[in-house]
């Protein structure tokens, strides 16, 4: 796991713990294909997600919906300045009351 944050380790924090501390998404992406060797990197949406899509550091987005509306709440990929297309989705799955998607970032 690698957090992205600009505090420093918690006081205390095991040394021996599986996360790794970095200060910026793209030295986030760096550790993270470091340590991924040559499976994939997985990033979560939110502010981070969002950042590093801006960054273009995304090749692809995967969406899992439900039929929840909830009313309030953050935005997928926090708040982006610019816009970013997505290919046509490439993988549809549906599930039982979910449906999963995966769309290509386009460049």
């Amino acid at each position: 796991m690698v957090v992205v944050t600009h505090r420093p380790m918690p006081e205390g924090w095991d040394p021996e713990a599986p996360f790794h501390f970095v200060d910026g998404v793209e030295a986030a992406v760096a550790r993270a294909r470091e340590l991924a060797g040559d499976r994939v990197v997985e990033v979560a949406a939110g502010d981070v997600g969002g950042q590093m899509l801006a960054a273009g550091l995304v090749d692809e987005v995967r969406m899992d919906v439900v039929p929840v509306v909830f009313g309030s709440g953050k935005r997928y990929f926090g708040p982006v300045d610019a816009q970013h297309l997505l290919e046509d989705p490439d993988v549809v799955v549906q599930g039982d009351r979910v449906l999963h998607l995966r769309y290509r970032v386009r460049r």
